[in-house]
């Protein structure tokens, strides 16, 4: 619940009586933000979509979000087998009517992203592989380095040389 400030108690501005239920925007620090449907499902919809980390906690919001605007397909790629049967799985049976493409991979390896981009060719790709834990890529810094920089790097040029029409990187606080 949210009560009124206490200044305005006192004054007598407000009362006890104006208590309301916490809303998210509350929480924000910010003024929401209107996605516009239209514009997103015509930038989405019937289009060859790439997710790559589908099996993570970012990369598979963005896979639920995605298919609500019908991609013509919509392939996962993910490095770990568990997490990205999960994803699969869970999108199979929401969206019987999607093309889901699961394909294990790693976008440090350059042999591999020309391979799936070759035989997919994503027109959208969402970026969401990384490492995210700081106090741990802390104390492995060269792995960090190689998975969120030279892999995204290997991702985006391949997005670049297979001209990809939208590539959007996902980078978090972490």
């Amino acid at each position: 619940k949210i009560l009124p400030g206490v200044g305005d108690l006192i004054d007598g501005s407000v009362s006890v009586q104006q208590l309301r239920d916490v809303r998210l925007e509350d929480l924000l620090g910010r003024k929401p933000i209107s996605l516009d449907d239209a514009q997103i499902s015509s930038d989405l919809r019937d289009k060859r979509v790439l997710v790559s980390g589908a099996g993570g906690s970012i990369g598979s919001e963005i896979c639920r979000q995605v298919a609500k605007f019908q991609p013509g397909k919509l392939i996962l790629f993910e490095n770990a087998e568990t997490p990205l049967f999960l994803i699969e799985k869970e999108l199979t049976e929401t969206y019987p009517e999607l093309t889901v493409v699961p394909i294990i991979g790693d976008i440090r390896n350059p042999a591999r992203v020309d391979v799936i981009f070759d035989e997919q060719l994503p027109q959208v790709v969402f970026h969401a592989a990384a490492y995210k834990h700081v106090p741990m890529m802390e104390l492995n810094p060269a792995e960090a380095v190689n998975n969120n920089v030279r892999g995204t790097k290997m991702l985006a040029d391949a997005a670049d040389s297979f001209q990809v029409e939208t590539f959007v990187m996902v980078s978090t606080d972490k």
